[in-house]
């Protein structure tokens, strides 16, 4: 048996017995390659019976027996209870990202519709944490469910949608009054006892009581009739006729809906092609306000979504692929928007999970995946546009993956796995020599990898200079990337160098890449140079290579061509914002004002109110910058020291 084996088979047997001492108390597990990556973070009921059921059993799933084959060591972390192992199992789930668990990349926090708290309150869009200053309705599922819930308020109710600087300084009403889109308190067209009658109605109207806001709208257009108010009266039962309009297209039977149906999400899973799918739609105040997809970004085949994958606690059947993704999904996103109290799902969610979820969101939780009535409505609706969105994904996904194989196919490179397929672009960006700014963007699984992105700020070259300014930037990028490779520990340590390097140039952009490449001791057919055609015309782009190979010019429709363009155009993009933002720091210096200790935001703000500027601040004295409310005469002098 050789060392290699040896050390191979002690270390399994160092495994077991860590496992074999392991308690059986609730808590969470970690487990993790020979390169110390993170594969699998889990949780369990029972620590030991758990995690002694992945190396105890024969598992049917092959990717299950592929983690396992590649776990080195564990770690475990013990807890009072399953609510605090979900909450930590989630938490380092979101922060390590394993191969092998479920993940939902988080999303941007969702909207929401906030009465502002004024003498006359003002309807605005808002994301963001909430407080207890204003008024909040919602989560909505997407700005344009927002946008579209102030339009129908605006309609109803006429709220004002006005900042309060500007509702202050009105003199005359603005278009939305002409419009019949608000009643005009800026300029005292409402009593303040009506418009907060109004903003009542409204408030009502979001919280699902719609039926109550038509009775009282009915009495009070009544009562203004008997009072001989016939113009006030009118505007009344023009409110009732909006809002009628408005529940009539609401195309659900609101009469039919109980406390409970007043909040609800909607959750339905599709799984197809590798890929999965969880389309949530949300229902507030009985109003249905739309749905939207959520994709996966990793181990939705994996077949590892938690631990209720494999029946080791003797609990009921496997978990189908479905309900792994469906209970990934609402473990993850509940733990960051707090839930409603009612859920229904396509296919059955483990009872522990909502009972423990409900215990760390301090709500009661119930779920339904057989509903009946308009929550069936709502299900079909969901299910499917879950089935629209992921076969949109699919066709996208294809389309994608054919514009890479394209490209791959027409520079004859030797790719074994076009997932991993990975392109870093170059570009350089200034004006006129000042500020310049070259970007590497990176394409990589079919699609723009953001997170990848970097920008450099170029020094120490004669300005002008985009020959000099590409050198140094790939050299900056390259070199620590080359000096592993070409390392004695290169087989052992994790090296990425792209499949493709694009520079934005023709021969003078490849001459340069090519001379660094050559000094750092890389592959040369790795660079391709970008050149403008003929009259620089779009489509008529040809490549240039460093390693000899003649210029190669594709057809103007060419799948590989339009791929190629995308990453230019973005690494154009990408280093010309950069080098706008970093000229505009430059003439203005307002980065030096903003690094100055002391000067806060409102301070600065001050600052810049008073004298016009950052020019005019640099241009102030200290007896001048003193003069300013909060600022002293030792922070005044730091301030003209520093801008000086």
């Amino acid at each position: 048996m050789g060392t290699e084996d040896t050390t191979a088979e002690s270390g399994r047997e160092q495994l077991l017995a860590e496992v074999a001492a392991l308690p059986s108390l609730p808590g969470v597990y970690r487990f993790f390659d020979a390169a110390d990556g993170v594969l699998y973070v889990g949780k369990a009921r029972n620590l030991k019976k758990r995690v002694s059921s992945y190396f105890h059993k024969d598992h049917s799933d092959a990717r299950i027996g592929v983690m396992v084959g590649r776990i080195r060591r564990l770690q475990t972390t013990v807890v009072r209870n399953e609510a605090e192992a979900l909450l930590l199992e989630n938490n380092l789930i979101k922060a390590l990202a394993p191969k092998f668990n479920i993940l939902f990349r988080d999303d941007k926090s969702y909207p929401y519709l906030r009465l502002v708290t004024h003498a006359f309150p003002r309807m605005a869009y808002y994301r963001g944490s909430v407080d207890r200053r204003h008024k909040y309705f919602g989560p909505y599922p997407g700005a344009w469910a927002v946008k579209e819930t102030i339009q129908l308020l605006q309609k109803v109710f006429r709220l004002r949608t006005c900042e309060d600087t500007v509702f202050a300084h009105r003199s005359r009403p603005c278009l939305l009054y002409q419009i019949h889109r608000c009643s005009g308190p800026c300029v005292g067209l409402i009593e303040r006892a009506d418009y907060a009658r109004d903003v009542a109605d409204a408030e009502r109207f979001l919280l699902g009581e719609a039926d109550a806001v038509v009775q009282n709208l009915q009495s009070r257009m009544m009562a203004l009739s008997n009072a001989l108010e016939f113009e006030r009266a009118a505007a009344v039962r023009d409110q009732i006729h909006a809002l009628s309009r408005v529940l009539h297209q609401q195309a659900m039977d609101e009469s039919s809906l109980s406390a409970r149906d007043r909040d609800v999400d909607i959750l339905a899973v599709k799984v197809q092609g590798g890929r999965a799918c969880v389309n949530l739609a949300m229902v507030r105040g009985g109003r249905h306000l739309g749905d939207r997809a959520y994709f996966p970004s990793q181990g939705a085949d994996s077949g590892l979504a938690d631990d209720s994958a494999d029946d080791d606690e003797g609990d009921g059947a496997p978990r189908s692929g479905e309900q792994r993704v469906l209970e990934a999904f609402i473990a993850q996103h509940y733990l960051s928007s707090p839930p409603p109290p009612s859920l229904v799902t396509s296919h059955a969610v483990d009872p522990r999970l909502l009972e423990a979820l409900g215990e760390q969101c301090k709500v009661r939780l119930h779920a339904q995946h057989q509903p009946r009535e308009q929550r069936r409505i709502w299900l079909e609706m969901a299910v499917k546009g879950c089935e629209i969105a992921l076969a949109r994904l699919l066709a996208e996904e294809g389309s994608q993956r054919e514009r890479t194989r394209a490209l791959v196919d027409a520079l004859d490179l030797p790719v074994d796995d076009l997932d991993t397929f990975r392109i870093e672009c170059f570009d350089v960006s200034h004006t006129a020599g000042e500020a310049t700014q070259a970007s590497c963007v990176v394409f990589q699984n079919h699609a723009m990898r953001t997170s990848d992105y970097r920008r450099f700020n170029v020094e120490g070259v004669t300005p002008g200079d985009d020959y000099a300014a590409m050198r140094q930037v790939l050299m900056r990028r390259y070199i620590k990337l080359a000096e592993l490779a070409n390392s004695a520990e290169g087989p052992t340590v994790q090296v990425r160098l792209p499949d493709l390097v694009l520079v934005d140039g023709g021969r003078g952009q490849v001459a340069v890449a090519r001379e660094v490449f050559e000094e750092l001791g890389l592959d040369l057919s790795l660079i391709v140079g970008v050149e403008k055609g003929e009259s620089r015309k779009v489509g008529l782009e040809e490549l240039v290579f460093a390693d000899g190979r003649p210029k190669l010019q594709l057809p103007h429709d060419s799948a590989a061509l339009m791929l190629v363009a995308q990453i230019r155009d973005e690494a154009h993009r990408f280093a010309i914002t950069g080098m706008r933002a970093r000229r505009a720091k430059v003439r203005t210096g307002g980065s030096r004002l903003e690094d100055i200790a002391g000067v806060g935001p409102k301070k600065r703000a001050r600052l810049l109110q008073r004298f016009g500027g950052v020019r005019g601040v640099t241009a102030a004295s200290v007896e001048d910058l003193a003069s300013v409310d909060g600022i002293s005469r030792e922070l005044a002098e730091e301030i003209y020291r520093v801008l000086h």
